[in-house]
Order: structure tokens, then C-alpha cells, then sequence
């Protein structure tokens, strides 16, 4: 388990942090800046948690520490076989999201339009997570691109922002309450 004493270390304050093997990068690469668009996921959830209860609460909280878990992998470099292994998303996580989304799916209508952001204030809220979710795989998409990663991790967040769209038609009232776009409404 973590046991934090020492909040501030210094340690960044010449543009570089420490991943998870203790190799110092600067905190403007590919790894700190996917990991960090994972955290601001993970905190937009946690705004939506404030107007959440219930399952839809205990499937946020859910998300939320496996988002650390998704920060924890991307902030190790991936290798084969290492001899500690770290912590790594597993499929048995993305599963989990892909029955919820299978179960709340399953109880809505089919769309005839896109859904525009709003309806009920957490529906909005798990929009705005939504969105940053998508960035966040952006930017787990770019390491790939670049570094060796744990696949799951690209899933995991893919599926997320599935599950947060589901969710917001959910909480909206299974779709009834969804604000649908109106292609040229305004011309």
C-alpha cells in the first residue's frame, strides 16, 4: 500500500518526474501527459460521483480506482516478463464495463439522433467525463504510438467513455430526458 508523509518532494520543479521504475523524464513526454489525462478523467468522475447515488455511485467508484489502476500502468514502461511485475489493467476490468454497458444499454431505446451534452445535471457531468475520457485515450493511443503499452489500457479507456455514454442516457431518465441534436436547426 502507498504511505505518503511528504507531500511536496521538489522533485519536478526542473520540469521532470519519476515513473514508475524511478526513470526521470520530462514531465512534457508522452507518459506523464497519458497518465495525466487519466487523473483528469478520474477527477471529472469524481465531480459526478457529488450528484450520483446508489449502483450508478458504486459503478463510478468502481471506475475511479481503476483509473488509478490505468495510472499505475501507464506510468511504468512495459516490458516483458519483468521480474516485479507491476500493476496492469486486465481484461476481467474491461468485461466488468462491457456488462454494465450490455445491462444499461439493454433498458433504452435506440437512438435516432445524436445526443447532445445536458438533460439532468449529472448526465452533463458524465458527458464532460466522457470527453475528457476520449482525450485521454488520445493520448494512450499517441504513447502506443511511441512506447511499448499494455493493450488492456487503450480497451479500458475505449470501453469508459462507451460506459459513460451509456450512463448518461441512463441517469437520464433511460433516454427520455436526452437533449437530441438537430442537424441545421439553427440556420
Amino acid at each position: 500500500m502507498v504511505k505518503l508523509t511528504k507531500i511536496y518532494t521538489r522533485g519536478g520543479d526542473e520540469g521532470y518526474t519519476s515513473l514508475g521504475n524511478g526513470q526521470r523524464v520530462p514531465k512534457y513526454s508522452h507518459r506523464p501527459v497519458a497518465y495525466g489525462a487519466v487523473d483528469e478523467a478520474n477527477a471529472a468522475i469524481g465531480l459526478a460521483r457529488v450528484e450520483s447515488h446508489n449502483n450508478v455511485d458504486e459503478m463510478l467508484s468502481r471506475v475511479q480506482n481503476d483509473l488509478f489502476d490505468v495510472g499505475a500502468d501507464l506510468c511504468t514502461p512495459y516490458q516483458e516478463d519483468p521480474k516485479y511485475p507491476p500493476l496492469r489493467i486486465v481484461q476481467a476490468q474491461v468485461d466488468r464495463l462491457e456488462t454494465e454497458i450490455d445491462d444499461m444499454n439493454s433498458k433504452l431505446e435506440s437512438l435516432s439522433s445524436f445526443i447532445l451534452p445536458g438533460g439532468t445535471k449529472l448526465a452533463a457531468l458524465l458527458h464532460n467525463a466522457r470527453t475528457i475520457a476520449r482525450r485521454a485515450e488520445r493520448e494512450i493511443v499517441l504513447l502506443g504510438a511511441n512506447e511499448n503499452i499494455n493493450p488492456l489500457a487503450v480497451k479500458y479507456i475505449n470501453r469508459l467513455s462507451d460506459h459513460l455514454f451509456v450512463l448518461s442516457r441512463h441517469v437520464n431518465g433511460n433516454g427520455e430526458l436526452d437533449v437530441l441534436w438537430i442537424p441545421g436547426n439553427n440556420r
